[in-house]
């Protein structure tokens, strides 16, 4: 890996494009297409992209139970255990509405509603992610959603992986659709003779995913144009070189543009890190993805001080911090931007990934300056109520009404005005 020493001219924040222009042109035409086209579009697409010919998008009942029965009895477990743990920690993120009592028997109030239908992206083509099923349909299910539908790339032969179909059992989500890439996300914003259009789309992609997302966003709201994937580590000379290595290596093999960052006070450590990379990319079974990773996203940086370390890191604001250092817990408090954060040797990235209970769709490209990670809120809306009786109007309405006409704007003042006690009516 490349080593540099850290210094303050240097921004460390990150920004990889999601896709140039031909991509945006592809699937601006892929989205007027399933607009006009409908089904016929995604089978299309399906059998040009994907090689599979399919007589129907949705996946049936039948080839649920049949992956649920026939997967390993002990990863069922595992799965259902961390569908627990994720179960557990969002429902203390659930809101109950919110009054706020005013004088003269008014009120005014927060109604939190779920929404009515919300799409999940699981993307597909070089692994499966059952992981991604948990993660993105717990909380929409915990907020109360009545519709919750999953669509993702099938293989050639037309199927879902069985890890996805089982994860999806245990979330409690029976509508799936065996469709990807821009079209499935088309699909789901404005609807076809199949698949009935959705409010809110989750759930991470490929840069043609992310694109549509960005295209359809305001027909129907999306969580974040997330990924590629990130991490980055804060480590001192207490730290092992074999674990850091593997743990910058866990978010390489996951996409070519992913990115792995160590920022360290211990220049040893350094070295030694980035002998342990080569030795361990060697044999990673996803070495060629991993290789590409590390080779262009991939930095050491040597800071002179913690503090400088702590600086760089809030530049990055990357999707997963791992801290490795003394006092790790004391030095997490100090982090003001992270998608998540691991402490100590025990808590690498993949605990977070698959079973601690944290949700794992994350922001990344530096937008955990401003952003968060998904979570039961993303499926949650809230309308704002007000009831003012007729003695709160009579004692506020002439301040309303100036402050309309401060902004010029005279019918507001008018309304306002307009009611009167006379009327007999004090509703």
């Amino acid at each position: 890996m490349k080593i540099a020493k850290l210094s303050n001219t240097v921004s460390l924040e990150r920004s990889v494009e999601q896709g140039n222009m031909d991509h945006i042109i592809t699937v601006r035409e892929v989205i007027e297409n399933v607009r006009k086209n409908g089904d016929e579009a995604l089978y299309d697409y399906t059998e040009k992209w994907d090689g599979a010919k399919l007589t129907s998008l949705k996946v049936t009942k039948d080839e649920i139970e049949e992956a649920f029965s026939s997967f390993n009895p002990q990863l069922v477990q595992d799965l259902e255990e961390a569908a627990a743990n994720i179960r557990a920690f969002h429902l203390q993120q659930a809101r109950q509405q919110i009054d706020f009592p005013l004088e003269h028997n008014s009120y005014i109030k927060y109604k939190i509603s779920p929404l009515e239908a919300v799409g999940l992206y699981v993307p597909g083509g070089t692994a499966a992610y059952p992981s991604s099923v948990l993660m993105n349909a717990i909380p929409a299910v915990v907020a109360g959603v009545k519709r919750v539908v999953i669509v993702s790339p099938p293989s050639k032969e037309g199927k879902l992986p069985a890890s996805v179909l089982v994860a999806a059992r245990i979330a409690g989500i029976t509508e799936i659709y065996k469709v990807g890439g821009a079209q499935a996300i088309a699909a789901l914003a404005y609807g076809t003779e199949s698949i009935v259009a959705v409010d809110k789309i989750t759930g991470p992609g490929n840069s043609y995913v992310a694109l549509a997302k960005r295209e359809v966003f305001g027909k129907v709201a999306i969580d974040m144009i997330a990924g590629p994937s990130e991490i980055a580590v804060i480590a001192d000379q207490t730290a092992y070189a074999d674990e850091l290595a593997s743990d910058l290596l866990a978010q390489a093999e996951h996409d070519r543009f992913a990115s792995s960052v160590l920022v360290t006070t211990s220049e040893e450590l350094a070295n030694e890190v980035s002998e342990e990379v080569e030795k361990q990319l060697k044999k990673l079974p996803r070495e060629a993805i991993a290789r590409a990773s590390i080779e262009n996203f991939g930095h050491i940086y040597i800071a002179e001080s913690l503090d400088q370390a702590i600086g760089a890191i809030d530049d990055l604001a990357p999707e997963h911090l791992e801290i490795m250092t003394e006092n790790a817990e004391a030095v997490s408090q100090q982090i003001k931007h992270a998608g998540a954060i691991f402490i100590g040797r025990f808590s690498s990235e993949p605990v977070g990934d698959y079973f601690a209970g944290t949700n794992h769709v994350l922001p990344t490209n530096s937008t955990a300056r401003f952003s968060s990670g998904l979570c039961v809120d993303d499926f949650l809306k809230k309308t704002s109520i007000v009831y003012y009786s007729e003695e709160m109007w009579k004692e506020q309405y002439p301040k309303i009404a100036r402050l309309a006409r401060l902004e010029q704007l005279e019918g507001h003042a008018r309304s306002v005005e307009s009611r009167s006690w006379d009327k007999g009516d004090s509703n």
